[in-house]
């Protein structure tokens, strides 16, 4: 069998929000390598966001991040898409106006004010337990110096005020919706797919030989994109629908099943 790489999603692909990891996965995931396969993590998290040991001990051949805007191969940087300072603060301006509370993030930092994500909010407090040090804020002393690739918001306004905010955007980013309440804002010809690609192109890779793992809204161009684009049976409905196979859910052996049906461990 020709060498193939293997992309995997993080969040409800390879561990859930408490980041519970299944036997099955790091048997697979090691298997698979052994076999002479390359495995990559592909995510929408920015770098920072991707430094817990126990998930990177899995062994991955390169970490495809901020929906291909970073992109590493056996620890080093090859790609790189930062936001201009300007227009990245132009735009935090812009949608705080129209009441969104922004997520800045980077290569080594996630940007964010305590005052707009109180102790009572879920993914605030993820970021507050998974980045620690490299969590800062975006008002201060880092206002408007932000070294970023992507921006996340909560989106808790008048459907009015966020299709006009969208619209705005529009020209610059790609806007991934997960829910009315949070967005991604991806710049403009980056997703998981154009870094999935990238970096098949680095490691010599045929895209004929791609797989990708994925469970909600940010994955599917990548799905759509692999020659086999694998959904979890946890995943959301589109990410099923443009998927070529439906694996079981992440915690019933999802992606060993999904390694195993298709021969490559």
């Amino acid at each position: 069998m020709e060498k193939s790489a293997v992309f995997f999603d993080i969040d409800g692909t390879l561990w859930d929000y408490n980041k519970y990891i299944p036997e099955s996965t790091r048997k697979g995931i090691k298997q698979l390598r052994e076999n002479g396969h390359l495995a990559f993590i592909c995510s929408g998290r920015a770098r920072a966001f991707i430094q817990d040991k126990d998930l990177l001990s899995l062994g991955f051949d390169g970490i495809v991040c901020s929906c291909g805007c970073h992109i590493e191969v056996d620890g080093k940087l090859v790609y790189q898409k930062v936001l201009d300072e300007e227009f990245a603060k132009k735009t935090v301006e812009m949608i705080r106006a129209y009441g969104f509370r922004p997520i800045l993030e980077g290569p080594k930092y996630i940007y964010m004010d305590d005052d707009e994500f109180d102790h009572n909010d879920i993914f605030g407090n993820i970021l507050r337990r998974d980045v620690g040090e490299n969590l800062v804020g975006i008002n201060g002393d880092y206002y408007g110096k932000w070294k970023i690739n992507k921006m996340s918001c909560a989106t808790e306004v008048e459907a009015d005020k966020r299709i006009q905010c969208f619209e705005r955007l529009a020209k610059d980013f790609s806007i991934i919706e997960h829910d009315e309440n949070v967005c991604e804002l991806v710049p403009v010809g980056h997703n998981k797919a154009t870094g999935m690609m990238k970096a098949c192109e680095l490691v010599g890779i045929n895209p004929k030989n791609t797989f990708a793992f994925g469970d909600s809204e940010n994955d599917i161009e990548m799905l759509e994109a692999a020659n086999v684009g694998i959904a979890m049976g946890n995943g959301t409905d589109r990410a099923k629908a443009v998927a070529n196979y439906v694996t079981t859910a992440f915690d019933d052996d999802g992606i060993y099943n999904a390694l195993k049906h298709f021969n490559l461990i």
